[in-house]
């Protein structure tokens, strides 16, 4: 896929897509995992070691800026020049949105928003002057369709596949490709998190009137590995000729919209 050798950095790493993501490239690209939630990294690694070493943990807040600064330097110094850096880093805080509390806007904004805006800079920055590099920013289908309960959700995630589709446009320039990924309905803890029962992912699939979602034509939700699949795609030579591009993995859900 042309990632070979590569170093990758990953952010929101423990779990779910930030994951599954580290375990698609740690095939052909040397992963720096970043998360806040170090035993989960650990066991990550532990699971994927098996004698391959090609994946290692750095625990940073991306709400931090400093931090970033300080975390990527470190990822440098320690693996070589960042050549990919996927942007996974994400919180959801649902609910009415006249019900939201400014805690909640401002922890949706600073981790989902701010944090890529922190990471892709920082990583940016470096990559200019290397005449390359590929950075890809897992937003939602929800950036760009109104869900209810979802408001601080979506819009940040909006602000930042719309932030990395601005810096695509900057960095052609120097050889840099920045894109979108936008996963549907997947199958996370997140996604878990907003279920009632345990109907929650048909209840998904077929979607609610009440609630103005039209369900998933393809009949399944994705997979964490179905959105690094994607991912994956956009960070190798195959999309060498794709840049500012949004990439909409979610089963037909937003019907191509």
């Amino acid at each position: 896929m042309g990632t070979t050798s590569k170093v990758a950095l990953v952010t929101g790493a423990a779990q779910g897509i930030g994951a599954a993501v580290v375990r698609a490239l740690a095939d052909n690209a040397l992963v720096a995992a970043l998360d806040t939630q170090e035993e989960k990294l650990s066991a990550l690694i532990a699971d994927l070691g098996q004698g391959r070493g090609r994946v290692s943990a750095f625990r940073a807040d991306v709400r931090d800026s400093s931090a970033v600064e300080t975390v990527i330097d470190r990822v440098e110094r320690e693996l070589g020049p960042i050549g990919i850096l996927v942007n996974v880093a994400g919180v959801l805080r649902a609910g009415p949105a006249i019900a939201l509390s400014d805690e909640d806007w401002e922890t949706t904004f600073a981790v989902n928003t701010q944090g890529v805006f922190h990471v892709s800079r920082a990583v940016a920055r470096r990559m200019v002057p290397r005449k390359t590099g590929v950075i890809v920013t897992v937003a939602s289908n929800a950036s760009g369709t109104p869900r209810m309960q979802m408001a601080a959700y979506a819009a940040s995630k909006a602000a930042s596949a719309m932030f990395t589709k601005c810096l695509g446009l900057e960095l052609a320039q120097h050889n840099i490709r920045c894109n979108v990924v936008s996963p549907g309905s997947t199958d996370t803890a997140m996604q878990r998190a907003l279920w009632t029962d345990e109907r929650g992912g048909e209840a998904t699939i077929h979607g609610s009137l009440e609630t103005f979602r039209l369900g998933i034509p393809l009949r399944r939700l994705a997979t964490p590995a179905d959105i690094a699949d994607a991912v994956v795609f956009l960070t190798s030579d195959r999309a060498r000729h794709i840049t500012m591009h949004d990439l909409c993995v979610d089963g037909g859900a937003t019907l191509g919209v």
